[in-house]
């Protein structure tokens, strides 16, 4: 062999690095590299093996059922209108004032996560109903394109997230425990967005001029439309909290009642319905090919021993449980400003988790605060998805005048993830009080 297995482990992931640069789907990219890797240390019965194996017993696991339910449950949503009915009970109470909408804009998407589970859908879903809204009462465009860009990243936070789900797999730790820690951090961090526009409008109020005022009737009015998804979510997640549903049980409560009322509001035909389930079988088959990637492609990296080392280097520096959390979110944040959210995920969650559990950090505070750090890489350059999501709703939008506009965002980020790693208790005290 002429190079070291451990040099051969760093080689493959600046392969995987290559690989995705050249926009290689991320599922695809780790099993290929997984497969090559083991087939050069051991060999291809071997690397074979571990790609059937791992397919059969990740596509038998039952706690994945979650992923297609609540995918399933934020399509129905955004089909019947629960986005727009959040966005209209948010503006009722908070559009009169200076930056109401785009505070309107961070509830609305705070709420739509609790539903659909994706930054992804959150940014495109609100911005389509927010951003015209914006315009019309001649928003500054920086403003309003952060306000979306950075609400939309709440989606793989707020729970129900596919992000917490896969870190759970990952790390064998509880879905419900996760679901119900990211509820508190979700809601902190949508406060300081809200603040953050508080303050940008109270030095500029040109920035986001106030709209009209309701009266107490009509917002009473709209703040009804809101009620079935504050149903759902009582179901779901107060169904976890109170231990009456396991979280697969609970997504597919939740899949169920936003079918009912997208049926109710006869939101569904036949056609839409087609799409519908078309887009949350792409969207689960995406997800199931990074697990089994990740799956493929991590046996490898312990064997080439890169975990290993990565672990023992780190906690060779002898810096202490706090300031090893700091170094490795730097990092993450650092991958962030070029790797995809779940591709980072998948990769490095496994080489920091044993660093994590050796220091006796809580695990599933530190799956909050890896999540927190992913949301950040969604709206950094150069990659920021969501960034480029509102580019494609405001194509007269400059790309890094948006950038500008998150900028405040990823100051409010940063300002929550330093409280939460200061005060852990406010993750941790949802999980420790839960039904058992």
């Amino acid at each position: 062999m002429p190079f070291d297995p451990l040099t051969i482990g760093f080689m493959g992931i600046g392969l995987l690095f290559f690989l995705l640069a050249l926009r290689v789907p991320v599922g695809f990219a780790m099993i290929g590299i997984g497969l090559l890797g083991i087939t050069i240390l051991q060999n291809e019965r071997a690397a074979l093996a571990t790609l059937s194996s791992e397919t059969f017993e990740l596509a038998t696991k039952m706690e994945l059922i979650i992923i297609p339910f609540f995918v399933l449950m934020g399509n129905l949503a955004g089909i019947s209108g629960l986005s727009r009915n959040l966005y209209d009970a948010a503006h009722a109470w908070t559009g009169h004032r200076k930056g109401g909408l785009a505070s309107a804009t961070i509830i609305g998407c705070a709420g739509f996560a609790s539903l659909s589970g994706s930054s992804v859908a959150s940014a495109i879903t609100m911005g389509q109903v927010a951003l015209p809204e914006m315009k019309r009462f001649k928003y500054d465009d920086r403003l309003s394109s952060g306000a979306v860009a950075a609400g939309g990243t709440l989606g793989i936070l707020i729970p129900p997230s596919t992000g917490l789900v896969l870190y759970s797999l990952m790390t064998e730790q509880s879905i419900g425990q996760l679901f119900v820690a990211g509820f508190l951090p979700g809601l902190l961090l949508a406060a300081f967005f809200v603040l953050t526009i508080m303050l940008l409008t109270h030095l500029k109020p040109e920035l986001g001029p106030a709209g009209e005022r309701l009266s107490y009737s009509e917002r009473v009015h709209q703040t009804r439309g809101a009620l079935p998804f504050i149903l759902i979510i009582a179901a779901t997640i107060g169904g976890i909290y109170s231990g009456v549903f396991t979280p697969m049980e609970a997504s597919a409560v939740g899949a169920t009642g936003t079918l009912i009322i997208a049926l109710l509001r006869r939101s569904l035909n036949w056609r839409r319905f087609a799409g519908i389930m078309r887009n949350t079988g792409t969207t689960t088959v995406m997800c199931y090919f990074i697990i089994i990637g990740a799956n493929v492609l991590n046996p490898f990296l312990a064997r080439a021993g890169v975990t290993h080392w990565v672990s023992e280097s780190i906690l060779g520096l002898g810096l202490g449980p706090t300031m090893t959390v700091v170094v490795i979110m730097a990092a993450f944040a650092v991958m962030g400003t070029f790797l995809e959210g779940f591709a980072m995920l998948v990769l490095m969650v496994p080489v920091f988790f044993p660093v994590v559990t050796a220091l006796g950090i809580d695990p599933i505070l530190f799956g909050i605060l890896v999540v927190i750090t992913l949301e950040m890489g969604l709206i950094t350059p150069p990659v920021g998805i969501n960034v480029f999501l509102v580019k494609a709703l405001l194509p007269n939008v400059p790309s890094a005048r948006i950038f500008v506009g998150v900028a405040p965002f990823l100051l409010a980020m940063l300002v929550s993830l330093t409280l939460l790693l200061i005060f852990p208790q406010i993750t941790l005290l949802l999980p420790s009080t839960m039904y058992r």
